[in-house]
């Protein structure tokens, strides 16, 4: 399956790689990737991480980095990612591919006038929204003297960005300002192509956790019953559909687009 955002010499770099979409995305990418590209997979886990880069074709180099992403910097960033690349040059590729994956549900057991540690709300945002602007700044950064190299954005986001959801303050709020930040990226930078994948609701760890706590008790209800009967989206349908998404390419830079959009 050709598809053009993947196409050539590709610096791929996804977070949250070692589990649940973002470990889809790396092995479903990897394996449309040509020869002599390049992934640098992120999250805490090593030991998942390494199994992920297992099962990528061995023509493509991986590199699985365990970082928390939450405790980083921009110096701590760029240094990750100058000691992947190591002898290579950005130059080296025809194209860079960006994941913002990496992301947690937050305290779903709790309505907004129980959020009151601030604490908690700026750890929170450094992972889930920080984190992503600041990382991106520093591949764009890096690969932004680079003239003729294609720049692909992909932020993994929630219809939860676009719709309030009962005991979601958390969630709601930093996938809504994540979305915003690459629309106002995407007045500034015309050149970066970016998508904004909504996954539907997929079987993976965040989904048993908010099925267990979301004080919501109907949506917990919802959740617990596609679990119980399997008709949750699995990793591996919506990774599927971004790849679609990507190959007809119909959404325009920092859309919104939810895997049952009609395209």
């Amino acid at each position: 399956m050709s598809v053009e955002a993947l196409s050539g010499k590709v610096f791929l770099l996804v977070t949250g790689a070692s589990r649940g979409i973002g470990r889809q995305i790396a092995i479903t990418f990897g394996s449309l990737l040509q020869e002599g590209s390049h992934i640098l997979l992120l999250a805490r886990n090593l030991n998942a991480l390494q199994e992920v880069a297992r099962s990528i074709p061995s023509k493509v180099t991986v590199d699985a980095v365990s970082i928390d992403l939450s405790k980083s910097t921009k110096v701590t960033l760029e240094e990750t990612i100058s000691c992947s690349l190591n002898k290579a040059t950005p130059d080296s590729f025809d194209r860079v591919v960006l994941i913002h994956n990496v992301g947690t549900f937050g305290d779903a057991s709790k309505v907004a006038n129980e959020l009151t540690d601030l604490n908690i709300w700026r750890e929170y945002y450094d992972l889930n929204v920080f984190i992503p602007i600041v990382l991106n700044a520093v591949v764009m950064n890096m690969f932004n003297r680079l003239t003729n190299i294609k720049k692909v954005v992909i932020n993994l986001t929630s219809f939860y960005a676009t719709e309030a959801g009962y005991g979601c303050a958390f969630y709601s709020t930093s996938q809504a300002a994540r979305e915003m930040f690459f629309k106002v990226f995407t007045l500034e930078n015309p050149d970066v192509d970016i998508l904004s994948y909504s996954a539907g609701v997929v079987e993976t760890d965040m989904l048993y956790e908010v099925s267990e706590n979301l004080v919501d008790l109907n949506s917990k209800k919802q959740y617990k019953e596609l679990l119980a009967t399997k008709t949750a989206l699995t990793p591996e349908q919506t990774v599927n559909r971004l790849v679609e998404i990507l190959r007809k390419h119909k959404y325009k830079s920092a859309d919104h687009v939810d895997y049952y959009d009609k395209l």
